[in-house]
């Protein structure tokens, strides 16, 4: 007697796919389609964190913490040290009755009347500081000079000599009517842009505008426009 055996091969299995059966039952489908799902979600958050990390050194710059920005400008040739132009001081103006400076030879049982004195206000326009000046620390340690120098043509500049300041992120110089002891956030109230700080090591020359009125200035302070900050100032008044 022979005995026959005979084998039926299944369905060729399809290149790519997972032939093993899953422990938990579940199909060749399925299996892929969670593998697909779950790359999917992490190459998702790695974009997110890649964005935001990128996004974050835009913003803060922290290298800036430990790079410095060095220049060494000389001053403008033929420019010389100049002061603000003199406060002025508008003296009080006394206004008199004539009658009650001359005294009356005629009795009278009446008292006599005098007219009220009046007082003009006083107009005080702030004492401009000698230069040069020194800086003062705000929220960043700050050492430095302050010098105000005119060249050929009354072409003016705002001189800083051996300032040292901490770096950061998108630093400017500018004229401010806030005074160096005044609320910091009052520095960018109203004030006059010279353009972005060029180094916080070392001495460096900024022109002004040729129409531009310092006696409405009180300080010169380095700003931090982007955290809304004061590295540093040094008075003008």
């Amino acid at each position: 007697m022979s005995i026959h055996c005979s084998y039926t091969a299944g369905p060729a299995p399809v290149p790519g796919t997972a032939t093993t059966p899953r422990p938990d039952g579940a199909g060749t489908g399925s299996y892929t389609r969670l593998v697909a799902t779950r790359t999917l979600v992490i190459i998702g958050a790695a974009v997110a964190l890649l964005a935001a990390l990128v996004i974050g050194l835009t913003l803060f710059q922290p290298w800036k913490l430990w790079v410095d920005e060095t220049v060494d400008q000389a001053a403008p040739a033929g420019a010389a040290p100049v002061t603000l132009p003199a406060a002025t001081t508008v003296a009080p103006v006394v206004t008199t009755s004539p009658a009650s400076l001359v005294p009356s030879t005629v009795p009278s049982t009446t008292p006599a009347t005098i007219a009220p004195t009046t007082l003009a206000p006083t107009t005080t326009v702030p004492v401009p500081a000698p230069l040069p000046v020194m800086f003062v620390s705000l929220d960043h340690g700050t050492a430095g000079r302050l010098v105000l120098l005119e060249g050929e043509g009354g072409r003016r500049f705002v001189r800083f000599e051996d300032l040292d300041t901490s770096n950061g992120p998108d630093l400017k110089v500018y004229l401010s009517t806030n005074p160096v002891d005044g609320p910091e956030q009052a520095f960018d109230d109203d004030y006059l842009d010279l353009g972005r700080l060029q180094g916080n090591i070392g001495s460096q020359n900024y022109e002004l505008p040729s129409d531009a009125d310092l006696t409405r200035f009180r300080s010169v302070v380095i700003w931090c426009d982007r955290f809304n900050s004061a590295f540093g100032a040094a008075p003008l008044a």
